[in-house]
């Protein structure tokens, strides 16, 4: 039986501890959250039992041997370095952190301690994305080529938001280098960005923008190319095509139904699902199932702390790229 921790309950706390209940030989002990003194009302919503404002009380507790990170992103290297000093198991939502080199501090500290350690690039896990990968592992569509990503939000964030977020790069955008990277099975070498703010104007005063195109390069030859929007009016648009010398493999949104109508007056089917939750409610579990296997097996969790690496890298290379207007190696980054 995995005893764990939850520390930070907001909206992604709240996912993992839902799916965490539905998995058998996984118990939850207890939620910190530095706001619980004034979220009783959720706490018995969602049956939490035991919580505090202090999360080093879930590090410390030798009853929980795995703790999730789900609290704001410039806590969560501090969190992890003491949790691997406490000898705990490790599922850190992405990124790990905004700096490399506090990065490598954590994994550094995790290798020390033996301990695993899971980044939360859920998407991997979702249904057709990890089909994808199934057909270029297979060889299915030969040497991968070019891959293209559209990642589209169906609504803005609130400027309150976009304020400490990171920016696009490294907040939204940061999924869609993991899936690249996941989906060319190779490193990236070179990222060139392009963007503004089409949505909102108010988001330039953050240094920031909602629109971008990114274009990468791998070591091993392929190129992908990634679209992403912050506001798409007909819903969560995620689809990802893969092309090589033998085929092509192509996901496309999922939809509340897959009935189409066809008349006179034209062909009408449903729109994508809005919510980034009803999209990837299925990838989340998974993960969660994949982790805790890897726990019980001894083996690597499938998403490693260098799978986080690689992805904020690509970030920073985004951003570093959109000021300067020029390609960027990874070689500056690293």
């Amino acid at each position: 039986m995995r005893k764990i921790g939850i520390i930070g309950f907001g909206r992604i706390g709240r996912i993992h501890f839902n799916t965490a209940q539905k998995l058998k030989n996984v118990e939850i002990v207890a939620v910190a959250d530095p706001f619980a003194n004034k979220m009783k009302d959720v706490f018995d919503q969602y049956g939490v039992d035991h919580y505090s404002d202090d999360f080093n009380e879930i590090i410390n507790n030798p009853e929980i041997d795995t703790v999730f990170i789900c609290s704001p992103t410039d806590t969560h290297a501090n969190i992890a370095i003491a949790s691997a000093k406490a000898g705990k198991d490790i599922f850190c939502e992405k990124p790990i952190d905004l700096d490399i080199n506090r990065v490598e501090e954590v994994l550094a500290e995790v290798n020390q301690a033996g301990v695993a350690f899971q980044v939360g690039f859920n998407r991997r896990f979702d249904p057709n994305f990890f089909k994808a990968k199934e057909a270029v592992l297979a060889g299915d569509i030969g040497d991968v080529q070019v891959i293209k990503i559209t990642s589209r939000d169906p609504e803005a964030p609130p400027l309150s938001y976009v304020k400490s977020s990171g920016g696009i790069f490294v907040d939204m955008t940061i999924h869609d280098f993991d899936m690249a990277r996941f989906l060319a099975g190779s490193e990236p070498v070179e990222v060139f960005a392009v963007g503004d703010a089409l949505i909102n104007k108010d988001i330039k005063q953050y240094d920031d923008i909602d629109t971008a195109i990114i274009t990468i390069k791998f070591a091993n030859g392929a190129m992908a190319v990634i679209d992403n929007s912050r506001q798409a009016a007909y819903g969560y648009d995620q689809r990802v095509e893969v092309f090589g010398n033998k085929g092509m493999v192509k996901c496309e949104n999922n939809t509340p139904t897959q009935t189409t109508l066809f008349t006179n007056d034209g062909v009408v089917f449903d729109k994508p699902l809005y919510f980034f939750l009803e999209r990837y409610q299925a990838s989340f579990e998974e993960e969660l199932v994949q982790f805790f296997n890897a726990l019980e097996t001894g083996q690597e969790t499938p998403v490693v702390g260098q799978d986080g690496l690689g992805a904020l890298l690509m970030a920073i290379a985004a951003k570093k790229s959109l000021k300067e207007n020029r390609p960027v190696c990874i070689s500056e980054i690293s």
